[in-house]
């Protein structure tokens, strides 16, 4: 579980309370090599069910890919099915297994989760079984109520735990998406044991529909290992 509205809320109350230049000269630094030469690295938000916002989202994972220069795409989904919200990741990651491009490789199903318990082993057979893939982790979020039931793209790994104070697990990805599925802020195991499934299930769908689109017409290749196995 990551929770990336919490730690912008911290920066900005941080950065209120000091109230001094050189956390604006900071503040500024950072927009600056955000916008330099015209290249916006601020996350995407929307919601799930627009249309339009997750287009948004399936164009900017193309850019990536293609800047990344290589063929094959690994999709890391976080999660236990333990959790009601916390089921965000595996529900996709059972979706995509059935209906993406056969050349995407997806770790974190229902039937077998990628969770804090496993995601060192995980992040490991990702390095040694596909060094060259472009990887996408997928998490379920919490953040603030205007929040909730948005889906959020960041061109920067994932940072599984955040939210919980968890910082002995490894950033997953070269980029990832994350579901804001309750809000965050108080007592979070709680709230993600106490979240609506419905929109859970709903949102799970509205990002594997993304993944899926991004890759459909792809020229992928297969896991550089299956191609061994196949030599």
């Amino acid at each position: 579980m990551n929770t990336i509205e919490q730690e912008k809320m911290s920066l900005k109350g941080s950065f209120l309370c000091k109230n001094s230049l050189h956390n604006l000269y900071i503040v500024i630094q950072l927009i600056h090599k955000e916008y330099k030469g015209g290249k916006n690295l601020l996350p995407i938000k929307v919601h799930y069910k627009e249309e339009s916002g997750k287009q948004k989202i399936i164009n900017a994972i193309k850019r990536e890919f293609k800047q990344h220069g290589h063929r094959e795409v690994v999709i890391v989904c976080v999660g236990t099915d333990r959790s009601t919200g916390d089921a965000l990741g595996p529900l996709t990651g059972s979706t995509l297994v059935k209906k993406v491009n056969k050349n995407v490789t997806v770790y974190g199903t229902i039937d077998s989760a990628v969770h804090g318990q496993n995601l060192h082993e995980i992040d490991e057979t990702v390095k040694r079984k596909h060094p060259n893939a472009f990887v996408i982790a997928i998490d379920a979020c919490l953040g603030h109520s205007t929040s909730v039931e948005s889906i959020t793209f960041a061109k920067e790994p994932l940072r599984p735990g955040a939210g919980v104070g968890r910082d002995d697990l490894p950033r997953i990805g070269h980029c990832h998406i994350a579901g804001i599925v309750n809000v965050g802020g108080f007592m979070e195991y709680f709230v993600l044991q106490n979240t609506r499934l419905s929109i859970v299930m709903n949102m799970s769908d509205a990002i594997a529909d993304i993944i899926i689109k991004s890759f459909k017409n792809q020229k992928l290749v297969p896991s550089y290992m299956e191609l061994v196995r196949e030599a």
